[in-house]
């Protein structure tokens, strides 16, 4: 699938009937949720990270593209990949790294470090930077780290939103919004939105009545396996 189709999957949906993106760490758990029937799936950095041995955040970029690679040719449905903050890469060579990898989409975020947020207009300056060298050929999905990291204004969010959906973002994704905030972001922001939910169905059920366009995982369903995992080997010791 193209950028152009995984872009169409997140328009003209109905209300509560979200694009649910889950979040595959290498090429075995993507097989797994590809084989579930998923018609995308959205890798997290964190769950990508663990699984190489690197807190999240620090993963060499090509370690992670490299995981990228192998998640890609692994399934035969759609792949975004989350390449954190772009890793100080000029537009033009991330996009050019991004596609080498087969993926056809990215997540990109609006903080440093995951301590300071960016300038809002500078990085939308980079973000139309991406999205020119990108043209058509990737679905960027701007994070929003308000939330995370800023003062957790929905002002401020949607402010920030704003400026990344006109420099060509996508979608947006304000990481970590309290689900009381969505229907003002979703007032707020045109567009696609992007929400992380719990690894459960009422989890993705509650976002989806709330406006979520698109929902994904983070690293929950990583953690996830690796509690059933840890439940397991405590089971066995015993």
């Amino acid at each position: 699938m193209t950028a152009v189709a995984f872009r169409a999957l997140h328009h003209g949906r109905t209300a509560g009937d979200p694009l649910v993106l889950p979040g595959p760490w290498d090429a075995a758990s993507a097989r797994v949720l590809a084989d579930a029937g998923f018609p995308a799936l959205a890798t997290p950095s964190a769950g990508v990270s663990a699984s190489l041995g690197y807190e999240d955040g620090s993963t060499p970029p090509a370690e992670m593209f490299a995981a990228v690679t192998r998640i890609v040719r692994a399934v035969s449905v759609p792949v975004s990949a989350d390449v954190e903050g772009g890793y100080g890469l000029a537009p033009d060579e991330l996009v050019g790294r991004i596609l080498d990898t087969g993926a056809v989409g990215c997540n990109l975020e609006d903080s440093e470090g995951h301590t300071t947020l960016k300038d809002p207009r500078r990085h939308a300056d980079w973000l139309a930077e991406v999205r020119a060298a990108a043209g058509d050929a990737l679905f960027i999905n701007a994070r929003v780290d308000t939330f995370l990291v800023g003062t957790g204004d929905p002002a401020d969010a949607v402010a920030r939103a704003r400026l990344y959906v006109a420099a060509g973002a996508d979608c947006v994704y304000p990481i970590l919004a309290p689900t009381a905030v969505l229907p003002v972001l979703r007032d707020g922001i045109e567009g696609p939105l992007t929400m992380a939910a719990g690894p459960a169905r009422e989890s993705v059920a509650e976002l989806a009545r709330l406006g979520a366009t698109r929902i994904t995982f983070g690293p929950g369903m990583q953690r996830h396996a690796m509690g059933a995992i840890a439940d397991l080997a405590a089971a066995l010791r015993a």
